[in-house]
């Protein structure tokens, strides 16, 4: 038997409850109760979400929300219709109307508001000088400027911006660092060594247990949180592994501390017998009690629920009809506050899928002529009008990423209401 048949029956079969569509019901559901918890003139008109029925498997191929995708526009980007595409920056060359020279090897990314517009940050996944760079957008989306943040480091791959307005810079070395660094420049990037030294890839913070997930980009990595002492201060605190046996893709899971976050001799992901390990930790997203992280070994993306402290699988390419699925090389992960998450493909087709709440995976864009390179740093606008990403060796494919583009798309993008401003620190 091979895989796709090996683990359809081993997860159908048994009838397990791992629905992604359904989890972000719950979640949503569980939001608008403890809301009406708290106005009194709403109690009990709504149930209580964890005592509801459980979901039932993980996103299925479907018709886009967006529609099928059109013919490539003048970009080489195939988009739905009332959606355009705009270049932002290509590495080596002036992002426009500034004399910054934009990085090499672009990839991980994230958006923070400034004044009336707002900031895109961007990795450079290069060796030993690395760092993470930044441009600045007026109201009108006109560039305004461009800079660096980060300097000096190694391979900096993803990372994952923080409720405090700061994005988290990780290396994905061994013994890799995190940066905690300031989109607007006002502050020399600060290394955040108690987040652990191993083979970083992406964060995501969870304010409401006031964690840091963070995944590991090893074939036998970890899924990993750190609990700083003080919330919004992450220089001191602990670093816990999640624990689950090695088979399980949706059961309840623990969590242990790393004893020596170091890594050296041991390595992290070695150091916990319980740990469960994970074929090649990417993207890392947080959204309301939901830790979204993918394995692109396994083109997989995990739902992890905090609130119940269970794993799931919201997709994986093995349990979709063979040959359909429109999801591979499964790599980083985004969200929009109307539910949908966006993942990005490394190799594949070079596409950016959408898997809605319903449960449904569909193609949102594809690059064409990039064959050699990935996708890398999608990432929103604080209003959610505009998506950024970067085709890490654009058509070139250059190995060193001298090809690297940065895009931006703008349209009708599904949305729900924004959040509401982090709070001061």
């Amino acid at each position: 038997m091979d895989r796709r048949t090996i683990l359809r029956t081993a997860i159908l079969g048994t009838g397990t409850a791992t629905f992604a569509g359904a989890l972000w019901q719950q979640a949503l559901a569980r939001q608008r109760w403890q809301e009406q918890l708290a106005d009194p003139d709403r109690q009990g008109q709504l149930a209580d979400p964890d005592r509801q029925g459980q979901p039932a498997g993980p996103a299925q191929p479907g018709p886009s929300p967006y529609g099928d995708l059109l013919a490539a526009d003048a970009n080489g980007i195939q988009l739905p219709i009332s959606f355009t595409s705009r270049v932002i920056g290509r590495s080596g060359q002036r992002v426009a109307g500034t004399s910054y020279i934009w990085h090499w090897a672009p990839d991980g990314g994230a958006c923070f508001p400034a004044g009336d517009g707002w900031i895109y940050v961007s990795n450079s996944e290069i060796p030993l000088a690395g760092g993470a760079s930044a441009v600045r957008f007026r109201a009108d989306g006109s560039i305004a400027s461009a800079y660096r943040i980060l300097g000096g480091t190694n391979v900096n791959c993803a990372g994952g911006a923080t409720p405090w307005g700061t994005w988290l810079s990780c290396e994905e070395v061994p013994l890799g660092r995190v940066f905690e660094t300031w989109p607007d420049g006002s502050r020399p990037a600060e290394e955040r060594t108690r987040l652990g030294r191993f083979k970083h890839e992406a964060a995501a913070c969870d304010p409401q247990r006031r964690v840091v997930y963070l995944t590991e980009d090893e074939s036998d990595g970890c899924f990993y949180r750190f609990i700083p002492d003080t919330w919004g201060d992450l220089r001191t605190g602990k670093v816990q592994v999640l624990c689950a046996p090695a088979d399980q893709t949706a059961g309840p899971v623990t969590w242990q501390d790393v004893p020596d976050r170091d890594g050296f001799p041991v390595a992290t992901r070695s150091q916990v017998a319980a740990a469960k390990h994970f074929d090649g930790g990417e993207g890392c997203w947080y959204d309301r009690d939901i830790c979204w992280f993918t394995t692109k070994g396994d083109n997989r993306v995990w739902a992890y629920d905090a609130v119940g402290q269970r794993l799931d699988l919201a997709y994986d390419d093995s349990l979709v009809p063979a040959d359909a699925a429109p999801l591979t090389g499964v790599d980083n992960i985004i969200g929009t506050t109307g539910g949908d998450l966006y993942v990005a493909e490394d190799g594949g087709n070079m596409e950016i899928n959408v898997i809605t709440p319903a449960g449904v995976v569909a193609p949102f864009l594809r690059l064409l002529g990039h064959s050699s390179s990935e996708i890398t740093g999608p990432a929103f606008s604080p209003d959610g009008s505009r998506l950024y990403f970067s085709s890490q060796r654009g058509t070139s494919g250059s190995s060193a990423g001298s090809g690297g583009i940065t895009y931006e798309v703008t349209g009708p993008f599904r949305r729900g209401p924004l959040p509401a401003p982090p709070p001061a620190r």
